[in-house]
């Protein structure tokens, strides 16, 4: 007998994720039902001709149950839904945090999965204007996804893997790791590292310009064209950085990067950076792996 996920609710379906992969998901082959009780939400679903559902009509019926609401509120929604799903059913949420801090209500005979999307890499080969505009995903770049899935079977991670592929849709690969190793994923790699690093060349950008007293576009385009080669210096390694390019590098380091940053990457700042996020005391289980 063949194992199919064929039923999904989305709960949270009016939210800016939710209306993302409800977009993707509508018209698919899959069997979907949009919940949501914010009524300005209500009225953005009503909007694109798909019909609501009731929460407690539909959980009971669905094989994978989406909670594509804010993170600070999947400890309520969970423990609303949870006793409701029936017995093999998924619950899949679209962050690791709280999944990590342990804030999902759970449920024998309830799995719990992961799916967060990587967003179009920065080497992408893009071919059209459409797949140049989609910086985000889920539209018209292809895009690989990270998830966890630790207490299904094979079947399961396979179907929910095609689930992946159409609400992330275009996906290259959905890559499989654990809870925890997705946390380190996000937020330590990319929000503690790379969106800091960016909003940090940002205001460099905006310091050159206003205490220097550079042309906007002059800045804008030597700063941009420099990005582009030092990641690809850094991480496909075209062209070596010059040696003063070095000694300006080093200089860097010694005047903005602290000697001990890489104290991130330990489980003790895992937890912490969670726990505020999630604006909790602590994680309530020190290793979700």
């Amino acid at each position: 007998m063949t194992y199919e996920l064929k039923k999904i609710a989305i709960v949270g379906a009016g939210g800016k994720m939710g209306m993302r992969i409800s977009n993707n998901l509508q018209g698919s082959h899959y069997s979907v039902t949009y919940c949501e009780n914010s009524p300005r939400a209500q009225e953005q679903i009503l909007a694109t001709g798909r019909t609501l559902s009731a929460t407690n009509d539909v959980v009971p019926q669905a094989d994978v149950v989406i909670l594509a609401v804010p993170d600070v509120a999947l400890e309520t929604v969970s423990a609303q839904v949870v006793p409701q799903m029936k017995n093999g059913a998924i619950l899949l949420t679209l962050d690791p945090a709280a999944s990590y801090a342990g804030l999902l209500a759970q449920r024998d005979g309830i799995h719990q999965a992961v799916a967060h999307p990587c967003h179009p890499s920065v080497f992408l080969e893009r071919y059209t204007k459409e797949e140049h505009a989609d910086a985000f995903g889920g539209n018209a770049a292809v895009q690989d996804v990270c998830a966890a899935f630790e207490s299904g079977n094979d079947k399961q991670r396979s179907e929910l893997a095609n689930i992946i592929a159409v609400m992330y849709g275009p996906v290259g690969v959905v890559h499989w790791v654990t809870v925890k190793q997705l946390a380190y994923l996000e937020p330590t790699l990319v929000e503690t590292v790379a969106c800091m690093v960016g909003s940090f060349m940002k205001e460099a950008l905006d310091e050159t310009i206003n205490r220097i007293g550079l042309p906007e576009a002059a800045a804008k385009a030597m700063l941009y064209g420099h990005i582009q080669i030092a990641l690809a210096v850094s991480f496909r390694s075209t062209n070596p950085f010059s040696d003063a390019c070095m000694i300006a590098m080093e200089y860097g380091r010694e005047q903005i990067i602290k000697p001990d940053w890489k104290k991130i990457f330990d489980e003790k700042e895992l937890d912490l950076i969670i726990a505020r996020m999630l604006k909790i005391d602590a994680v309530r289980k020190a290793d979700a792996a």
